[in-house]
């Protein structure tokens, strides 16, 4: 089996609010699919986790960075992608903040555009009360939830 290493994007606005995309399969092999998921894709040749987590900000978001933000996370598992092949998926999540909520989508390519159908800034909320299939769900609530409570208020005068 082969191993596909790739970067996610965990894209945070100001207000705390994580940026996920609705994917939708109807023609390929995972047909009936419905879920959202971080930005991201799978490393080209000779790319770094670092340098391929840039592209694909770029690529997915319009967003450009010169670095890209810490780590936070790490996983591997056994997926089937698209085009049917089942591989060891290696992913490495990176935090990347933002004060823009509007995306740029012209730099998807094919297949993105026919699986991809809507983007949504979620809070800690809505992804804690939702029924909705999201990836990867747990550790988005642990990274957003971490945040709120590192976040300092401001008391009354």
């Amino acid at each position: 089996m082969r191993t596909r290493p790739s970067s996610r994007l965990i894209v945070l606005s100001p207000e705390n609010r994580v940026l996920l995309f609705r994917f939708i399969h109807k023609a390929d092999a995972l047909s009936g699919k419905s879920y959202w998921a971080t930005p991201g894709g799978g490393l080209e040749i000779n790319e770094s986790f670092e340098q391929a987590a840039l592209r694909e900000l770029r690529e997915e978001t319009g967003l450009t960075r010169r670095t890209v933000g810490p780590q936070v996370a790490s996983q591997s598992f056994t997926m089937m992608l698209p085009s049917g092949e089942t591989v060891l998926a290696e992913e490495r999540f990176f935090i990347i903040n933002t004060e823009k909520s509007d995306i740029d989508c012209s730099g998807w390519s094919g297949n993105e555009k026919q699986v991809i159908h809507d983007h949504h800034w979620w809070t800690l909320e809505e992804l804690t009360h939702t029924n909705e299939t999201i990836f990867p769900h747990d550790l988005l609530i642990d990274i957003l939830a971490t945040r709120l409570m590192d976040t300092p208020t401001i008391s009354p005068s």
